[in-house]
């Protein structure tokens, strides 16, 4: 049985430390904010100042440590000093959220190579960087989750969305590599694919769609119909999951592919 206090907050994370990046909206913020009332003390990422403050005055309800750093995850710098703070503030932390991602929507022969490079630095060259760091702390600690956030564009094509998917499939590939190689250490690694969620990302879509000559109706109509249960999801259905990855509810697997 789970008990709640007072506050809405439950005690399946408790005592636990999580970094968690992209944690400044949509399914990012929503991790956090389950992440929080199931009682984790949170280190949080972004990469403006202003969202991650606000972030931390709306956490501060459930009486858990929030601490800030922004980076810039496409800089191995200030992915390295970000978890050197995180350390310093967490000694022991046990839980990493690989959610950070971009989405460049352009036909492939219209994407840059600039564009291709900056979508990989984001949403598999970080995750492979913090994982590392990460793996080599949790493995002297003896225990450790990662939770990275990939997305069912990681297991099929779409059009316009060549570096995003690419991206996507390799973090799916990169997970399984990483669970593999330390699953006797007491280390569980896992993703997480959602379809599609109603972030900024999508909302971005849209506008750009739009600017087509298509109608937001016909748009949101199309995205709907893309889904069985004809709608979109809630970053807070993504977060459920990362809650259960992030707990000893799933240490019996490890290198899996969860799709919502």
């Amino acid at each position: 049985m789970i008990v709640e206090n007072f506050k809405g907050q439950t005690h399946r994370l408790r005592g636990r430390k999580a970094l968690i990046t992209g944690a400044t909206r949509g399914i990012g913020l929503a991790i956090a904010e389950e992440y929080a009332r199931h009682g984790a003390d949170l280190v949080l990422t972004g990469s403006s100042v202003n969202g991650l403050s606000k972030v931390k005055d709306r956490l501060k309800r459930y009486g858990v440590g929030v601490k800030t750093f922004a980076a810039d995850l496409a800089s191995d710098k200030e992915i390295v000093s970000l978890f050197s703070f995180t350390l310093g503030e967490e000694p022991e932390l046990d839980i990493l959220v690989n959610n950070a991602g971009i989405h460049v929507g352009k036909s492939f022969t219209e994407h840059s190579m600039e564009d291709f490079n900056r979508v990989m630095r984001i949403n598999v060259s970080s995750v492979f960087r913090l994982s590392q760091l990460a793996v080599c702390h949790m493995i002297r600690l003896g225990r450790g989750k990662i939770v990275n956030i990939s997305s069912v564009a990681g297991l099929k094509g779409s059009v316009n969305s060549s570096a995003y998917n690419t991206s996507k499939h390799a973090l799916i590939g990169l997970t399984k590599c990483i669970a593999l190689e330390i699953a006797k250490k007491n280390i569980q690694v896992n993703a997480v694919c959602p379809g599609i969620v109603e972030t900024d990302i999508i909302r971005n879509f849209e506008k750009k769609v739009v600017s087509t000559g298509v109608s937001s109706e016909q748009f949101w109509t199309s995205v709907e119909n893309q889904n069985p249960m004809g709608r979109m999801l809630q970053p807070s259905e993504i977060a459920h999951i990362a809650v259960f990855l992030a707990s000893s509810e799933s240490d019996g697997m490890t290198g899996q592919t969860i799709t919502i």
